[in-house]
């Protein structure tokens, strides 16, 4: 069942677990996401027995902040399935759905019962219409509670469109036009957002500058003949202590490499790694310095 889906700027699901009322809770296991939750709240429509219709939505009504708002989303989510409904030949939970909605809708917008809220004040209202007024002010606090980028974009697109299709009554002469509020708002959002990526990026390009080219590694200059250091090392390597190893055990290319790496002769240039594995060789005694030079270990 491929479901179209459209965005609610709140709504309500629980898991499993936690589900206190299967019958009427839109359960969602997987990322409480937008998009699943229009999927779980189709599939709740075609799963309710027709008698629980007007209690299923009373009870997520409740649940919301903005009962009107919510029972408006719900009727253009089902309005945009309406192949399925058709496909599955269900159209009478669709008619019966459209009923209970319309129903609520007056009970909502109906003072004997409508809930006492705090509303927007008049200078924030940019247009009234027959059935709603458009508030740029409103539209800024909702998408500050929706997550996802690309579902605040949507959100404020779907209000633009809502805004030009609707039978406009009386407009804000004081305030920007609704729809050219929203438009620079959806600039803003894109702007800042590639903005930030530019940002990641320059800060990932120094990053990876920086492992590529680090700093150069401070050598030791050895103010004297080479062998003489060479000859440390070789005597760690070869004289055995008393637990039966050497001081030093490693491949004479391994300590030729490591002092290569760390040293520099007296004249400040690098030193050769083929003559370094000549002096740390074993068998060239002839490379070792003078006695009264050596480091006795």
């Amino acid at each position: 069942m491929k479901v179209k889906t459209t965005l609610f700027p709140e709504f309500i699901s629980v898991t499993t677990p936690k589900s206190e009322n299967p019958l009427y809770d839109i359960v969602i296991n997987e990322n409480a996401t937008n998009e699943n939750y229009c999927i779980a709240l189709v599939h709740k429509i075609f799963e309710l027995p027709h008698s629980k219709f007007a209690a299923f939505i009373d009870f997520q009504a409740e649940l919301m902040k903005d009962e009107l708002k919510w029972i408006n989303k719900l009727e253009k989510l089902i309005t945009i399935n309406e192949d399925l409904f058709f496909e599955n030949k269900v159209m009478g939970r669709y008619n019966k759905m459209f009923l209970y909605i319309d129903k609520k809708r007056d009970e909502l917008q109906s003072s004997r019962v409508k809930k006492s809220t705090i509303k927007t004040p008049k200078r924030f209202i940019n247009a009234d219409a027959e059935d709603r007024h458009f508030s740029f002010t409103e539209v800024k606090y909702s998408i500050e509670n929706i997550p996802n980028f690309n579902e605040k974009i949507i959100f404020i697109t779907e209000e633009i469109f809502e805004y030009k299709q609707a039978d406009i009554i009386s407009v804000n002469n004081k305030l920007q036009p609704f729809d050219e509020q929203c438009t620079q708002l959806i600039e803003k959002l894109q702007t800042i957002r590639k903005m930030k990526s530019d940002f990641d990026k320059e800060k990932e390009l120094e990053n990876s500058t920086t492992e590529s080219n680090p700093v150069p590694k401070t050598k030791i200059q050895l103010n004297g003949p080479i062998n003489i250091v060479t000859n440390d090392f070789k005597q760690m390597m070869v004289n055995i202590n008393p637990n039966g190893k050497p001081y030093i055990q490693y491949k004479i290319k391994d300590i030729a490499q490591f002092i290569c790496e760390n040293f520099i002769d007296e004249n400040g240039k690098p030193i050769s790694q083929a003559t370094i594995q000549t002096y740390l060789s074993p068998n060239r005694t002839d490379k070792d310095p003078n006695s009264d030079m050596k480091v006795r270990f």
